[in-house]
């Protein structure tokens, strides 16, 4: 048996971790940061989950040069620029910055982390300024979970201390950024977890792996997918507790709960939404439909405009070209029945509760296929007005 237990604040609440940002001059409101740290007074065990895109960012490439089951005790972030598309010039930009940083500290194979506008190179001298300003002994998640936001409009992260039945606890935490350009293959999104726990390397991969799948792949806000996305993990054992199915439940809730903040926030997003699709022949069937349907333009706008029309529904299922047919679908919101072969339209009663749950602000669509037994569920927000203002002033 173990409880976990929500804390206040976020990365602080993990022994041996330090964190903080300072504002060198890339974004212009002073009293947010551009450039955040996350450091270890101990060398960390490291995972990463990186983005799907061909086109990986530099710090991706960076990362991927260090041998691997590398320790490392220092993470440097930056909001504003991407250094993605910069060619081998970006990757050498950030050896050029750590060894800058090391001059001012002691640090082991240090990793970045970079997120903003595509094709620029990091301006080194407003970058490599920050050692001047950062408080490495900082404990100010707050402040790094404000310093690496873009488009979101509230910071994220999250903190619980895991108490194990005999009376022992770890500690878990992270911080997150992500609000557009998010896809169920990862999404234009940063997370860093980090913990106490005494996790063998040998599990981090594959517990990281799999809370990824089970949260960041499966929400939408638009269906595009970043060159930046980044997922990482990193343990520096202090506690020297471990187990490994708490720890396994403590990582996937604070990753869904990390992914369920991104939907909300969803560049002007209203609504989150889960679509569940069961009764497919297959996982594979079942998956490419829930995700058809939490990416389809249709339908997101469609629940902007609150509007009960399973036609969208039924539409993207059928263009997911899963095995389907229309005399065996049932499409529910929450507990209402949309559509089945025998209620195809929808009468005044039946759509009149329709739009009252659709001006929830969260609820779910379940599609029974009817066909098979696996099921999946994805989760999307619809697409207001405000997701084409932010996206089309994003360089100005």
């Amino acid at each position: 048996m173990f409880n976990i237990i929500e804390l206040e604040n976020g990365l602080e609440n993990v022994q041996g971790f330090y964190c903080g940002a300072t504002n060198v001059g890339m974004r212009p409101n002073k009293e947010q940061g551009d450039v955040a740290f996350i450091r270890s007074n101990v060398p960390c065990d490291i995972s990463a989950v990186f983005t799907s895109n061909t086109f990986q960012a530099a710090p991706i490439k960076h990362f991927e040069n260090y041998e691997k089951g590398f320790q490392t005790d220092f993470v440097l972030i930056n909001a504003k620029n991407a250094n993605a598309m910069t060619g081998q010039k970006g990757i050498e930009d950030i050896d050029v910055i750590m060894a800058s940083l090391s001059k001012k500290r002691a640090v082991l194979n240090p990793v970045m982390s970079s997120t903003g506008v595509i094709g620029y190179r990091l301006p080194l001298d407003k970058i490599t300024s920050a050692f001047d300003s950062l408080d490495f002994d900082a404990k100010n998640s707050h402040a790094a979970a404000r310093a690496i936001m873009t488009t979101d409009s509230f910071k994220k992260e999250l903190a619980y201390k895991v108490e194990l039945e005999d009376g022992s606890s770890f500690n878990i935490a992270a911080i997150c950024k992500g609000a557009g350009m998010i896809n169920p293959a990862m999404a234009t999104m940063l997370c860093f977890v980090v913990t106490d726990a005494n996790v063998p390397k040998s599990d981090m991969d594959a517990l990281l792996s799999a809370s990824t799948e089970q949260s960041f792949n499966r929400i939408s806000v638009d269906g595009d997918t970043s060159t930046n996305d980044t997922v990482m993990l990193l343990a520096n054992k202090q506690s020297g507790q471990y187990d490994k199915k708490a720890f396994s439940q403590a990582l996937n809730k604070i990753m869904f709960e990390l992914a369920m903040m991104i939907l909300r926030d969803g560049e002007g997003a209203n609504k989150l939404v889960a679509f569940e699709v069961k009764g497919a022949k297959s996982l594979e069937d079942a998956q490419k439909a829930s995700m058809a349907l939490s990416n389809s333009l249709l339908v997101k706008t469609a629940l902007f405009g609150e509007d009960p029309n399973w036609g969208r529904i039924a539409s993207t299922i059928g263009a997911s070209c899963i095995d389907c047919d229309d005399e065996t679908l049932i499409i529910h919101y929450d507990d209402l029945l949309i559509y089945s072969s025998e209620f195809r339209e929808l009468d005044k009663i039946r759509e009149d509760k329709a739009y009252v749950i659709m001006k929830q602000d969260s609820f779910k669509v379940t599609c029974d296929i009817g066909l098979g037994d696996a099921s999946y569920t994805s989760y999307g927000c619809d697409l207001s007005y405000e997701y084409i203002k932010i996206n089309a002033e994003y360089r100005t």
